[in-house]
């Protein structure tokens, strides 16, 4: 039996050094208690375990509070350990929900292709987006919007990058609402004057926690927006990242900057 290894990898970063950070963890046969054990106490903002079943990958993600059905972030990460130039692309499934996903290299940068997925059906209150974002005189750029690539998100537009850097949102509000609803949290976004997208994905319960690159909410936006983009995240936490989508038939693809940080 092979020795579990972890790797960590930078991901959507626009720097050397920089980018979300996620545990790719080879080789590994411990149970999902365990490897949430794991993922909590190593406090990274997310964790793949990389197994192997029925003659195929899969694909299993923890974040440190608990376990995802997709993070494309540590795909990401995944999809960097496990591509070469003599295996260019790669299907794998996701461990909760069997989502096929396509990892490629693609001129010696890494890619996801995964599909649209079907939303929960779920009536968005006119007051909803204020109360989750804590900000009664909110002013919305377009009408709210739930999208999914395999973890539905609320899409928010708010009209500049000033008020969406101001935001000061009720996460347990959000968390509840999610809950109720299986919904994945907000992804706050707007449109910059360059042409790209800026946004902040709000689904944790501490505002230390936020993340500093999402790709499932850039793919959600790609859906929703049926077009490819460019999206900018994390300026706020100090963590400039940037995630690049497009759409390709019926599928999206979404790609960034990875690089490996530490083996063990």
């Amino acid at each position: 039996m092979q020795e579990t290894s972890v790797q960590e990898l930078l991901c959507f970063g626009m720097e050397p050094g920089g980018g979300n950070s996620a545990l790719v963890v080879r080789h590994d046969h411990g149970s999902a208690e365990q490897r949430q054990r794991f993922a909590r106490e190593r406090r990274k903002p997310a964790c793949v375990f990389i197994d192997h079943a029925d003659g195929g990958i899969v694909l299993d993600y923890f974040y440190p509070h608990m376990r995802s059905p997709l993070c494309l972030h540590a795909t990401l990460a995944a999809a960097r350990v496990l591509l070469s130039p003599q295996r260019p692309e790669l299907l794998v499934h996701t461990a909760m929900r069997k989502q096929p996903l396509t990892l490629i290299l693609q001129d010696g940068e890494v890619f996801i292709q995964l599909s649209p997925q079907t939303v929960p059906e779920v009536t968005i209150a006119p007051e909803l987006p204020a109360r989750l974002l804590a900000a009664p005189s909110i002013r919305l750029a377009s009408p709210p919007v739930i999208a999914s690539v395999g973890s539905p998100k609320l899409l928010l537009e708010v009209v500049d990058r000033a008020t969406l850097h101001a935001l000061k949102p009720d996460l347990h509000a959000i968390a509840d609402w999610g809950q109720q609803h299986a919904v994945s949290g907000c992804y706050v976004w707007c449109r910059r004057p360059d042409g790209a997208l800026e946004g902040r994905n709000l689904n944790h319960l501490t505002a230390a926690a936020e993340d500093g690159a999402t790709g499932v909410a850039a793919g959600a936006l790609t859906a929703h927006l049926k077009t490819g983009i460019t999206l900018y995240q994390g300026a706020n936490l100090g963590m400039p990242c940037m995630l690049r989508t497009e759409l390709r038939d019926e599928n999206i693809l979404i790609g960034g900057r990875t690089e490996l940080r530490s083996t063990t």
